[in-house]
């Protein structure tokens, strides 16, 4: 997901404050909204409550981190400590984390939306991070030195300590605190070199996974309140159903059961447990309004953004005349590819845990990537003021976009409000997959004319499909553009004179969401496949042909070559066998995926081989990064070689992983990660080996079998031995 460039400069405040125990507070304030032009230079009054992404140092040397981001499995619980602990520096093992509570004005910085996704952590913590920590070393530094009545230049930082070098004098950070705390912001903050740097860029382990080994960890699943309740739901089975009417008499004589609540679109069951509730809710007489998608097919959603196609759009970028000079190109090359819809299928099923208080006020257990819309929206299906409901967010097990929406949390709240007492409500595996928010399934026409020597010198790229940001943010779309949906076409990397991105928004009648990688997995994945296409027609190899289109790319350039290299390309392979290549430039991240492959003469493709190099600026952790590079191309492979949600009669076809397949342990191939030394501003990296292995890998099938992928998943009877 692509967002607004929001730079901090001028529009972010430092904000040093004492706290009530005698602790330092030390935070990064930003501005919402129209706010920031009339700010000027002077920040406005705050208390320490209103600081955002801020550390606490106690009295007692303790130093306590709120964590403006969620973890749901990328490290950001580790990276982020890194950067506070790096210009503050202390040791890591020193740094306690708590979850930032709901609050979009004071966590929501940049974009005044509290929000953990679209591969931004590092891209928007880097430097506020970075600054906060060296602003809480510099006030310390000057509160030891007026104690000792010395330079600050004279002293430094050094483990939790400030050290005046030529008396031999040091001090605990928590002896200065208060004093610290009257100081004022220094004006400018003196950051590290990266030469300088002890802990940016160099591996270190997560500083979650102890509990996630020995299970101490918390998960929104996981949350025990005294009283609890267990309640599990049956949405209606038909998109856009309604439910019509139940007889719950049987039901509500089981073993258990406390209440049977009836919504909108769904039946609530509410029992001493899961399994209780489970056994009821089977039990259920149902009837359902199945309304006018009753008859709604995959094919019939297919069509609607092949339709959409043919229909004009907002154009993203058009340099040149692309349109023109493919038009009176006889020769020109064309081709339609497909995105099929996909579920998150995350680890974790949702789940959400309420409590509606007599008192008027409302407590939720969840683990949310918007915790402060998740608690208004609940405050909203509650009938009550935001401020009136708490919000606990926890770990989250698999986010993928998916708990970017806060459609289970509001169920949850729906539900609770006519039980008394606190309700779990927990999806089953079924209901996950065949009732919640789809990627959606886009369309892609592509075309390109070719110069004597093979080169593209016009380009087009036209997309159909839903639009999320249209629900989700629509005011990140910029002239009615989602910005979401063409990004990776945009800014594509290649040398060519005539390029045209276009996007035609068809929402259809599928409920869809963000799903990992979001704009860029799609389009990566067609346009590298297209351009294998313009390589092997023309009888050039696909590595030299994209290499001398990126004379102005040196970045892309490198990691293609990096890539090739470490993969061996041009070597001789076994018949049936293959090896792609593909470019993926996104988030701020340049990515080059070299995929082996082979086929069995009934058509199942086996990934052997990813080999990957990857340019994402400045490192934080390269374990981390490793890591989900190695995850994202898992989950990308999951989707190219398996991945399709399907509809019949109105229905989700899939249920379970029995027939929505994810890769297992056996399948999943050796993933070799090369990470690029670079200086360059921090980029994305959650989301790029997702978006970057499609290509590699159907144009890695095309290399074994001669047949072009063009629609996924892979379809086995079309690459089957003749």
């Amino acid at each position: 997901m692509n967002a607004p460039d929001n730079s901090f400069g001028r529009r972010g405040f430092l904000k040093v404050a004492a706290a009530a125990g005698g602790s330092l507070m030390v935070g990064f304030w930003t501005l919402p909204g129209e706010a920031l032009a009339a700010a000027g230079a002077e920040a406005p009054a705050m208390a320490p409550a209103d600081l955002n992404a801020f550390i606490a140092i106690g009295a007692d040397d303790s130093i306590t981190l709120t964590m403006p981001k969620v973890e749901m499995g990328q490290g950001t619980y580790t990276s982020i400590p890194m950067l506070i602990a790096e210009e503050l520096e202390v040791d890591m093992d020193k740094i306690l984390l708590r979850h930032a509570p709901p609050d979009a004005k004071v966590y929501g910085a940049p974009f005044g939306d509290q929000f953990t996704g679209g591969s931004l952590s590092m891209r928007t913590m880097y430097e506020p991070m970075r600054q906060t920590g060296a602003a809480a070393r510099m006030v310390l530094i000057q509160a030891a030195a007026d104690e000792w009545k010395v330079a600050p230049d004279s002293c430094r930082a050094e483990h939790g300590e400030v050290v005046h070098a030529a008396s031999g004098r040091r001090i605990k950070y928590g002896k200065l605190v208060a004093a610290a705390g009257k100081l004022q912001p220094p004006a400018k903050i003196a950051l590290k070199e990266p030469k300088d740097f002890k802990l940016i860029g160099k591996p270190l382990k997560r500083l979650d996974a102890k509990g996630k080994t020995d299970g101490t960890a918390q998960y929104g699943i996981d949350a025990q309140v005294p009283g609890m309740k267990v309640a599990v739901v049956a949405a209606s089975p038909v998109i856009g159903g309604k439910l019509k009417s139940v007889n719950d008499a049987k039901a509500r004589k089981m073993r258990g059961v406390r209440a049977v609540v009836k919504l909108d679109n769904a039946v609530a069951v509410v029992a001493d447990n899961y399994w209780y509730a489970k056994q009821a809710l089977a039990a259920l007489d149902i009837v359902w309004d199945e309304g006018r998608y009753a008859k709604l097919a995959t094919g019939d959603v297919r069509q609607i953004m092949l339709d959409a196609l043919k229909t004009p759009g907002k154009v993203a970028r058009n340099d040149g005349d692309a349109l023109k000079a493919i038009a009176a190109d006889g020769n020109r090359v064309e081709a339609v590819y497909v995105n099929p819809m996909l579920a998150h299928a995350t680890m974790e099923p949702m789940n959400c845990t309420v409590h509606v208080k007599a008192d008027g006020t409302a407590e939720i257990w969840t683990g949310s990537q918007v915790p402060a819309r998740a608690r208004d929206d609940a405050a909203k299906a509650l009938g009550l003021a935001p401020e009136k409901v708490t919000l606990h967010n926890h770990l989250i097990g698999g986010g993928f976009g998916r708990r970017l929406y806060t459609d289970y949390v509001v169920q949850a709240a729906l539900v609770a409000k006519q039980v008394k007492g606190p309700v779990k409500l927990v999806w089953s595996r079924e209901e996950d997959i065949q009732h919640g928010l789809f990627r959606g399934l886009y369309a892609h026409s592509v075309s390109a004319s070719l110069d004597a020597g093979g080169k593209p010198v016009a380009f087009s790229h036209k997309i159909a499909g839903p639009s999320n940001l249209a629900a989700f943010a629509p005011g990140w779309l910029k002239d009615g553009l989602d910005i979401d949906n063409v990004e990776g076409s945009d800014i594509f990397s290649y040398d060519i004179p005539n390029m045209r991105s276009e996007y035609t928004q068809e929402d259809g009648p599928v409920p869809t969401a963000f799903w990992r990688g979001v704009g860029p997995t799609r389009n990566m994945t067609v346009l590298e496949s297209f351009m294998d296409e313009l390589a092997l027609k023309t009888g050039q190899d696909p590595l030299a042909y994209r290499l001398s289109l990126l004379g102005k790319e040196p970045r892309a350039a490198n990691v293609l070559k990096i890539a090739a290299q470490k993969a061996g390309w041009g070597e001789k392979l076994p018949a049936r066998s293959g090896r792609g290549i593909a470019l993926m430039r996104a988030w701020g991240t340049y990515m080059a995926q070299v995929v082996d492959v082979s086929v069995n003469d009934a058509g199942d493709v086996t990934v052997k081989r990813v080999v990957c190099a990857v340019d994402c600026g400045q490192v934080v952790n390269p374990d981390t990064v490793a890591a989900q590079v190695q995850s994202g191309i898992n989950y990308g492979l999951t989707a190219a070689l398996f991945g399709a949600i399907t509809v019949k009669d109105g229905r989700v076809e899939q249920s379970n992983f029995h027939d929505y397949r994810i890769l297992r342990m056996a399948e999943a191939p050796k993933i070799e990660v090369e990470i690029v030394k670079s200086g360059e501003a921090p980029g994305g990296i959650g989301e790029p080996g997702t978006a970057g292995v499609g290509a590699a890998l159907t144009n890695a099938v095309f290399a074994a079998t001669g047949q072009r992928v063009r629609e996924m998943p892979i379809n086995p009877d079309l690459l089957k031995k003749a």
